[in-house]
C-alpha cells in the first residue's frame, strides 16, 4: 500500500510558502502523493491552482485532487481544459479524484443546481475523458494528453456513486472510517466493477485524519468542528476519527493495507510543516 499525504490547504490562515514547504518535505521524505480538498464557501485554497504551485515545488511526487467537487464548475471546457493542462505541465503527475460534494452553498455561489449534481457529474466525467483524448468530441482543443490523460477516482459511499466509478473511473475513493468499514465499502466498489462487465480492478484510495504532536489533538478538533460545521453535531464524528498518536497511525496503516487499500493519504490537522516530518517518521521511518 502507498502513503500520500495532504496538504493542510483548508486549514485557516496558512501561508503558501509553507504550502509549498510542506509538497517539498512531502517529495523529500517519500510520500506518493500529495492530496487537497476542495470547498469554494470556506476559506482554504483553491486546489487546481494549490497543485500547479506543487507541481512547481516537486518533480515526482503525484498531485492527487482528494476529491475535487467538480460538478459545481459551471463551465466544463475550461475544467477540461485546466486539468488537462495540469496533467502536462506536471509531467503526467495528476491524479483527479471527484465526487457530488454535499454542501449546497458551494453550488450556490457558482449559480449551479445542487439538485443535479450527480448527473452533471455523470456527464462531465464523460466529457473529461473524451478531452483528454483528443479525439473528434473533446470539448476543446488540448493540451492533449498522449498518455490518456490523469487517472480518475471517483468517490462517494452511495449506489450512484459506486455505479459512476465503474462507469468512468480508475478506481474508488472514500474518506476514512474504520478498516471494516472500508472493507465493506471497497467490496461494494469491486461489485460495481463486475456489474458493470469490467475484467481490471478498481484501484482503492481512503484519506484520514492525523494530528500528531503536543496540543496536535485539540487544535484539530478546532479545526475540524469549523470545517464541519454544516453537519451539526456529525462534526464530533470527524474529530473522533482523527489520529493522534504514532502507534495508533502505525495499526491504522496496518490494517488499511490489511483490507486491501491501495494507497492511503493522510490529511494533517494542523498546519506547521514540521507535522509532515512527524507523520513520516511515525510511518515511513
Amino acid at each position: 500500500m502507498e502513503l500520500g499525504i495532504g496538504l493542510p490547504t483548508m486549514i485557516p490562515g496558512i501561508a503558501g510558502a509553507d504550502l509549498l514547504t510542506w509538497a517539498r518535505r512531502a517529495e523529500e521524505h517519500g510520500f506518493a502523493s500529495l492530496g487537497v480538498l476542495d470547498r469554494l464557501m470556506y476559506d482554504g485554497y483553491e486546489p487546481l491552482m494549490t497543485l500547479a504551485a506543487a507541481a512547481g515545488a516537486t518533480s515526482r511526487i503525484r498531485l492527487t485532487t482528494t476529491i475535487l467537487i467538480a460538478a459545481y464548475r459551471g463551465d466544463r471546457a475550461l475544467l477540461a481544459k485546466q486539468l488537462a493542462s495540469l496533467h502536462r505541465l506536471s509531467g503526467g503527475r495528476l491524479v483527479v479524484g471527484a465526487a457530488a460534494g454535499g454542501r449546497p452553498d458551494d453550488f450556490e455561489a457558482c449559480g449551479t443546481p445542487y439538485e443535479q449534481r450527480g448527473r452533471r457529474l455523470d456527464a462531465l466525467l464523460g466529457e473529461l475523458r473524451r478531452s483528454w483524448d483528443g479525439g473528434p468530441e473533446a470539448l476543446v482543443p488540448g493540451p492533449r494528453c498522449p498518455d490518456g490523460g490523469p487517472t480518475l477516482l471517483v468517490g462517494g459511499h452511495s449506489a450512484a456513486a459506486m455505479r459512476r466509478a465503474a462507469a468512468y473511473g480508475d478506481g474508488w475513493i472514500a474518506g476514512g472510517s474504520s478498516a471494516s468499514g472500508y472493507d465493506e465499502l471497497a467490496g461494494r466498489a469491486r461489485e460495481a466493477w463486475r456489474a458493470a462487465g469490467r475484467t481490471d480492478r478498481p484501484r482503492l484510495v481512503a484519506i484520514a485524519y492525523v494530528a500528531l504532536g503536543p496540543g496536535a489533538a485539540d487544535r484539530a478538533g478546532t479545526y475540524l468542528r469549523d470545517y464541519y460545521g454544516f453537519l451539526g453535531w456529525k462534526a464530533d464524528i470527524a474529530v473522533k476519527s482523527v489520529l493522534t498518536d504514532a502507534q495508533q497511525l502505525r495499526t491504522f496503516v496496518t490494517d488499511y493495507r490489511a483490507v486491501g487499500c491501495d494507497e492511503l493519504i493522510l490529511f494533517p490537522c494542523v498546519p506547521e510543516p514540521a507535522q509532515a516530518d512527524l507523520i513520516a517518521d511515525a510511518v515511513l521511518g
